[in-house]
């Protein structure tokens, strides 16, 4: 049985292979948009990831909170599990802490992201975020690498199934590693501009074989490749 989840690089992307910046705001790229949300949700996957950067753009939106309230409390750099039986997790890898989440679930119009439980996969964090992280009841781990996130997610809270959802510098990071085992890719019928984020940053050549293509109407085209 595998240490690790497995892990699919579920994404939107333009022609010339970018996941993010202004093509996404393209109407081109509207219809490739609810081809993507649909999949998520089909994949009934048991988590999502994302970066540090997705994250606040997609959920907290740059709020933070006041952490003055948990100065001085003596927390110590372990694990946290607030929900080991979550039917949905999100997973949020923010390396120095710098997310500010509400609640311990996100709460979305999308019923593939509403309800998820939060996880922050730490690297190092101030004791007084970690103590705002238990009291509002948001997991967190400590990891320093993918692979070490990946087993403690596997280990700690069941996760079998995970949705790489970007950004371009987390993907390139456990493309780096080896650790993707499937692409699906949604295809936009959009050139992006020459500022927006490739698919995976700073990552290692590597064979991946098809395993199916589809039109899902409107130009867009649903494409999926495992790893050779």
């Amino acid at each position: 049985m595998s240490e690790k989840p497995l892990v699919i690089c579920h994404m939107t992307v333009s022609i010339d292979g970018k996941v993010t910046g202004e093509f996404l705001k393209n109407e081109g790229a509207f219809a490739a948009e609810d081809v993507y949300y649909r999949i998520h949700r089909e994949y009934h996957a048991d988590a999502f990831a994302c970066g540090r950067i997705t994250m606040e753009g997609s959920f907290t939106h740059g709020w933070y909170p006041d952490l003055s309230q948990y100065q001085g409390r003596a927390i110590g750099h372990e694990d946290f599990v607030a929900e080991k039986h979550s039917s949905f997790y999100a997973v949020a890898f923010d390396r120095k802490g710098r997310l500010g989440w509400k609640e311990s679930h996100i709460h979305d119009e999308d019923p593939g992201y509403d309800n998820a439980h939060i996880i922050e996969v730490l690297e190092e964090a101030d004791e007084a975020y970690l103590a705002y992280l238990r009291d509002t009841g948001i997991s967190y781990i400590f990891a320093c690498s993918p692979l070490e996130a990946l087993s403690k997610l596997k280990k700690l809270f069941g996760i079998n199934i995970l949705l790489l959802e970007g950004g371009s510098i987390l993907n390139g990071a456990f493309e780096k590693d080896d650790l993707i085992d499937e692409y699906s890719l949604v295809m936009a019928p959009v050139i992006a501009g020459g500022n927006d984020s490739v698919l995976a940053h700073d990552s290692t050549v590597r064979n991946y074989e098809l395993i199916s293509v589809k039109d899902e109407g409107n130009s867009v085209i649903y494409v999926k490749y495992r790893k050779k």
